[in-house]
């Protein structure tokens, strides 16, 4: 099938990089969010962004208000879904959320409908018996940032058709992206399961004292040519989307090996999310 309108449910971060990404690619994009506040902010940021675009001769004003022309941020949930040939879920990594939003908008979308999710982790298989053609569930992860990040993880669930998996591979292609196809479910994917092994490792040499955080960042960008420590990327991609993670991890295999770290727990409880709080492992002006 063809992707011509694509729907957005989320205006977070991700949610709204996500959004201008696709409206960029000239695609006609709305961008629907609960609360409105959370769209104004959204809608903010995004103009922000065009006009920087343009002062730094990013794009020309020309490319900025035709992508701006693409994108909408709209506040009625049946006016947003309204005929969309896909729809982009970027909303909390947690299956209960999903499947209340997944299930609140399938009535309002047309049959032919796909439904990507962009979980971190959660597959699709969790949430696709919401909809009415569980076949066009699948999940499609961005990474943060969305605007600058390449990769698009795309995931093969048994219940996905392969009609689906190949409209979104070549959609992700469409939007300048560069997909890397997961064959089979499996919780984490592929970049998060190899980072998570990583993360874990760092907080657990945290934890006993072995080293600083300081000192477990440098040796892996140093000893490994990593571009950013473990530790570091975790306060860039957040604090409370790691524990979120790993607690639905527990909550599914009830290993507690996989419960978040007592340096992740304690960051968690505070507030200190990393980047976006100012706090995490780090302090942030």
């Amino acid at each position: 099938m063809e992707i011509k309108k694509v729907s957005v449910v989320g205006s977070g971060t991700m949610g709204t990089q996500i959004a201008m990404q696709t409206a960029i690619s000239g695609y006609d994009v709305r961008c629907y969010s609960r609360p409105a506040e959370d769209l104004k902010k959204a809608e903010e940021f995004s103009d922000a962004w065009f006009s920087k675009g343009v002062a730094k001769g990013k794009m020309s004003a020309d490319e900025a208000a035709a992508a701006k022309g693409r994108l909408s941020f709209v506040p009625d949930v049946a006016e947003a879904m309204k005929d969309a040939d896909l729809v982009i879920e970027a909303v909390s990594d947690v299956v209960e959320v999903k499947r209340s939003v997944l299930a609140e908008i399938d009535p309002l979308t047309p049959d032919h409908t796909i439904f990507a999710s962009n979980s971190s982790y959660i597959v699709s298989s969790r949430f696709a018996d919401v909809v009415k053609n569980p076949e066009k569930v699948i999940n499609m992860h961005f990474f943060n940032p969305a605007l600058v990040m390449k990769l698009v993880e795309v995931v093969h669930g048994p219940h996905c058709s392969q009609d689906t998996v190949d409209t979104m591979v070549k959609f992700v292609e469409s939007i300048k992206k560069v997909p890397a196809l997961v064959k089979k479910e499996i919780y984490g994917f592929i970049v998060n399961r190899i980072f998570s092994a990583m993360t874990k490792e760092a907080c657990y040499l945290y934890d006993q004292g072995v080293a600083s955080v300081e000192d477990i960042d440098k040796a892996v960008k140093l000893g490994l040519n990593h571009p950013m420590g473990p530790l570091e990327l975790l306060d860039l991609t957040g604090i409370d989307l790691e524990y979120d993670v790993l607690i639905e991890l527990y909550r599914t295999t009830g290993d507690p090996a996989d419960k978040p770290s007592p340096a992740l727990v304690e960051l968690y409880a505070k507030g200190h999310f990393g980047r976006k709080t100012k706090k995490g492992f780090y302090e942030y002006e």
